[in-house]
């Protein structure tokens, strides 16, 4: 299949068939899985995971011209959705954990997985993530705290799921070739998470305190909640290091303790 790709959904094929078998063989994937795949574009990856015989095959993908194709290609060995994945709800894909693939689009990475983790409860949908970022948005993921990378995105991400970096994949690997190098990760549940009651909560903290990550908390946490509530803390935090200098379980207790004074 030959597409001219569209810039407006952030199209970047995959057609490295090496590439695509090493994604697909970090995948292990059983002849019991149900596997879904996020993007397939033109194909490459789903042709490696249909050679692995799972149980089930889910493609999502939005653009009509390429749903159509991989229809005709493929035909029964896949079910497809033509939509858009940040309108599915991903706890209905199946009864059972999947394993899941995706060459996301860059342009909305970072909200399909935003949406996923804020969406999980107690029970995972999924067994294993393996999906492709940019290599600095997959930097800041699996970034340890002070260091550069780290904020946000990394105290989000590793909240509920453990993160590994696979490999970095080069722009030749792609059609049309982007700017950047991309990077694969491997996302998988955490036995036990922080029971955070509101996720808002959560990202307001983190956004409070990095838009001045060079200042000390003290100077932002207040913001939030009263200093003298405050004071009623009982946590080992020293007020006078910076927001990157906390460790992730210190954002998820500090968190919590939040949101137990502003009830």
């Amino acid at each position: 299949m030959q597409f001219k790709a569209k810039k407006s959904l952030g199209q970047n094929f995959l057609i490295d068939k090496n590439i695509a078998k090493k994604i697909v063989q970090y995948g292990k994937i059983s002849p019991d899985d149900t596997v879904l795949e996020i993007g397939p574009g033109t194909g490459s990856l789903t042709s490696e995971i249909i050679k692995q015989k799972p149980k089930n095959i889910i493609l999502i993908e939005k653009d009509n011209r390429l749903s159509e194709e991989l229809i005709i290609k493929y035909g029964n060995s896949i079910k497809i959705l033509n939509n858009d994945i940040l309108q599915i709800e991903e706890n209905n894909f199946s009864k059972e954990q999947i394993l899941v693939f995706g060459n996301l689009p860059y342009n909305i990475s970072t909200k399909i997985l935003t949406k996923w983790i804020c969406n999980i409860k107690n029970k995972f949908w999924f067994k294993k993530l393996l999906l492709m970022f940019q290599k600095e948005v997959a930097e800041r993921i699996v970034a340890k705290s002070k260091t550069k990378d780290y904020g946000r995105l990394s105290i989000i991400s590793q909240w509920k799921m453990n993160v590994k970096k696979i490999m970095d994949i080069n722009p030749f690997s792609f059609y049309p070739k982007p700017k950047v190098q991309s990077t694969l990760l491997e996302f998988t549940p955490k036995s036990n998470f922080f029971d955070i009651s509101d996720v808002k909560n959560l990202e307001i903290l983190t956004k409070t305190l990095f838009n001045k990550r060079r200042k000390m908390i003290k100077n932002s946490i207040f913001n939030i909640v009263n200093k003298d509530d405050f004071a009623n803390i009982k946590l080992n935090i020293d007020l006078n290091c910076r927001p990157q200098d906390l460790k992730p379980e210190q954002y998820y207790i500090l968190t919590k303790e939040i949101e137990k004074l502003i009830k």
